[in-house]
């Protein structure tokens, strides 16, 4: 069979290929049949009503809990195939859980990203401190550096947490909640820090939230996790095919399709 350039460079720059998944714990699943395909610096949410699987699907793909059934590939590979160093240097996971120690500094923090890719004590060579400089500059974080991340607002230390990925260095970052306690004005400017991870430094992006307002307007993709059909598109086109008007009890919300906000109904 011959194969067209088109599909090529389709295969190409997929990088994330999910194929009829079960999520769940101890072979129960809470969510299933998820499929979906994300490409080399798209940014995707993930969104749902509370309780629907949003966290335990990124796990399942951070690899920190087992699927049920169904296939996760990242590059064309099956996850179960990577080994804990390699997959440290596919995917970045931040996740809602509290940092080991918020007495590190910043500067500190950031150092652990480096860690799938020194030597086995750790040591950071030129071109490790350079990742981290130019981060650091990246991220508006120089003047942080030296405080200890316990001295941080909410703000500033998801922007560290994120920095922290970007150093890391890895085609995927994962993150659950990102701008969880964050006011509007910080929820925004995480959002647009993601987005500018994957269109000007070629990340794939993949986070659960629950601004599903501020996800329609800047994500690419979107998964509605909604226990059926799970579906998966653009926000434009989620938007035409009434998935969001189906998210939350009606005599309670209405999704006005016009302006991509929900209203509370009176």
């Amino acid at each position: 069979m011959v194969i067209g350039t088109k599909t090529k460079n389709a295969i190409l720059s997929q990088l994330l290929h999910i194929e009829n998944l079960s999520v769940g714990y101890k072979n129960k699943a809470i969510i299933e049949a998820v499929e979906f395909q994300l490409n080399k610096g798209e940014i995707c949410a993930i969104v749902g009503v509370n309780g629907i699987g949003k966290s335990t699907l990124l796990r399942t793909l951070g690899k920190l809990q087992p699927k049920i059934n169904g296939s996760i590939q990242i590059e064309n590979r099956e996850l179960e195939a990577y080994s804990p160093i390699d997959l440290a240097k596919q995917i970045a996971l931040v996740l809602t859980d509290s940092i080991a120690s918020k007495n590190l500094r910043v500067k500190e923090l950031l150092a652990l990203g480096r860690q799938p890719h020194t030597n086995w004590i750790g040591t950071l060579l030129k071109e490790d401190q350079e990742i981290i400089r130019e981060t650091l500059q990246n991220f508006q974080l120089e003047n942080l550096k030296d405080k200890k991340c316990h001295e941080l607002s909410d703000g500033q230390l998801q922007r560290v947490l994120i920095a922290r990925a970007m150093v890391q260095d890895t085609p995927l970052i994962l993150l659950d909640e990102p701008t969880t306690h964050l006011d509007l004005s910080h929820k925004v400017g995480i959002f647009k820090l993601l987005k500018d991870l994957a269109h000007v430094h070629k990340r794939t992006v993949l986070l659960t939230t629950h601004e599903i307002e501020l996800a329609i307007q800047l994500a690419d993709k979107m998964l509605v996790l909604n226990g059926k059909e799970n579906p998966f598109g653009t926000p434009q086109d989620l938007i035409s095919k009434g998935y969001f008007d189906e998210l939350f009890p009606k005599d309670v919300v209405q999704f006005d399709a016009k302006t991509g906000t929900f209203r509370v109904k009176n």
